[in-house]
């Protein structure tokens, strides 16, 4: 018997509940007993994977496979560090090995699906993804993520059905409303409750959907964070809105998340497109005070000198799994923050600003106060500062979704592979009137959309300096 084995499965129950750091430690402590035994290398290398320490945790699957080469998990975990890593072909080699060492076993059809999609091969990672359907014709994971790419190709037939698997796995799943779930019976006449069920840019984009709803002749009532009731107040068509964990004391017909409404409502076309007639996306469809507007119009007008203001976001959520390929490096804005005329504005809170410090630009770029956004709620201050900037630059997070729905111009940097909701071509999207986007060409190469980037606005500049005398935006 294994003597390490139940030390092995303590530290593994740890790693589970979320403690990675003193699983870590149980399993270095294996190690250091016994250096060659191989499960403990596989346990720390996913401890370091979780970490996001990819490398390290690839230097140990290699050497537990040169202990155990018949080892399909540990040459599945190494192809997906070696993914993270970029390193397409060989990951796709390592988990070849583990298909060909365990035929059923799941996770490396996946995972080969989800390194082709990510390497911009989308038609290539689906026939993995189909196969690991062919394996496990009911694992939901493998239907949402179908779901997503058959979006991402505008499938919207296939793409809505498979994508409603998600609901099967998501932690919590829906709120305990005892309410039917809406599934496209006529709306008229009807009482919904509606809520978000993603991240804070997923509500931003699909509120909306009550004013779609609204104008139908139902009535809507939204729940979300607490946070997000003074931002979500100016949204039309919702007739009651509340914080979530309060109760509602009246007859409800349906519930619905807000991308149950875009599934059965727009699934034949998979946009949002139809709903222009019923909310002013042009203009947007949230707004702040004219207070709240005044007083920070006041505050740049003080502190910002330049003619132009453009605001900029680098950095998502690092613990998102797709953040790699999302967020870029500060210090690509250089040639932006050199602009005459121009000030850069920094609309980054928490993870990435430490990258300020590091750039040789910092000095032309304006930070806002730290305290913003903590005493009227979430964005509103933001959504305030957006509202007198010339044009907001941002990488695929909440602040381009807040600045779309603002109607606030904004410019709109995707990497190669982008959320379904981008789709895979054209420079507008029907979602964001006043956005325009910037797509890689080669995955993980900024290079190129920045080029784009930095000749757009300087002949946007040009532009500007012929139009009112520089003025760009009604408010200034």
């Amino acid at each position: 018997m294994d003597p390490f084995q139940q030390t092995l499965q303590r530290a593994w129950a740890l790693h589970q509940a979320g403690d990675i750091a003193n699983a870590e430690l149980m399993y270095r402590h294996v190690l250091a007993k016994s250096h060659d035994h191989a499960i403990a290398h596989v346990y720390l290398g996913i401890a370091l994977f979780d970490q996001r320490r990819f490398q390290a945790s690839a230097d140990h699957y290699r050497h537990a496979l040169r202990l155990q080469p018949n080892f399909p998990i540990a040459w599945n975990n190494l192809g997906n560090s070696l993914r993270m890593l970029g390193c397409t072909d060989e990951a796709d080699a390592c988990l070849e090995t583990s298909i060909r060492q365990k035929p059923d076993y799941l996770s490396p059809l996946k995972n080969r699906g989800t390194l082709w999609i990510w390497a911009g091969e989308v038609k290539r990672g689906l026939q993995w993804y189909e196969a690991a359907l062919r394996l496990a014709p009911a694992d939901p994971e493998v239907h949402r993520n179908l779901g997503v790419i058959y979006l991402l190709q505008e499938n919207y037939q296939l793409g809505w059905p498979e994508y409603r698997w998600r609901w099967s796995f998501i932690d919590g799943g829906r709120p305990r409303y005892p309410i039917p779930v809406w599934s496209g019976e006529p709306v008229t006449g009807k009482t919904f409750i509606l809520y978000p069920e993603q991240g804070l840019g997923d509500a931003i984009q699909f509120v909306r959907v009550a004013a779609t709803l609204k104008a139908a002749g139902a009535r809507t009532i939204v729940v979300c964070r607490p946070a997000l009731l003074p931002l979500f107040s100016s949204t039309p068509g919702i007739d009651m809105l509340v914080p979530e964990g309060m109760a509602v004391e009246e007859r409800i017909d349906y519930q619905a998340s807000f991308l149950d409404v875009v599934d059965h409502w727009y699934g034949a076309t998979g946009t949002l497109a139809t709903a222009a007639n019923e909310v002013n996306l042009r203009d947007g469809y949230l707004s702040v005070s004219p207070t709240l507007n005044d007083y920070w119009k006041r505050y740049l007008d003080c502190n910002i000198a330049s003619k132009y203001r453009i605001g900029i976001c680098w950095q998502g959520n690092p613990q998102h799994h797709a953040d790699i390929y999302r967020s870029v490096p500060l210090n690509l804005f250089g040639d932006l923050a050199a602009l005459p005329d121009v000030t850069l504005v920094s609309l980054q809170h928490g993870f990435g600003s430490e990258q300020i410090s590091e750039v040789p630009f910092r000095q032309s770029l304006r930070c806002l106060p730290k305290d913003m956004d903590t005493s009227g709620g979430a964005f509103l201050d933001t959504a305030a500062v957006m509202k007198n900037l010339d044009l907001v630059i941002t990488s695929d997070t909440s602040t381009a979704h807040l600045a779309g729905s603002l109607g606030v111009p904004v410019w709109l940097l995707l990497g190669k592979v982008p959320d379904w909701r981008w789709l895979q071509h054209g420079d507008t999207t029907p979602w964001y009137p006043s956005m325009r986007l910037f797509r890689q060409s080669k995955i993980g190469d900024w290079s190129d959309v920045f080029r784009r980037v930095n000749e757009e606005a300087m002949h946007w500049l040009g532009n500007a300096g012929a139009i009112s005398g520089g003025t760009l935006i009604k408010h200034r």
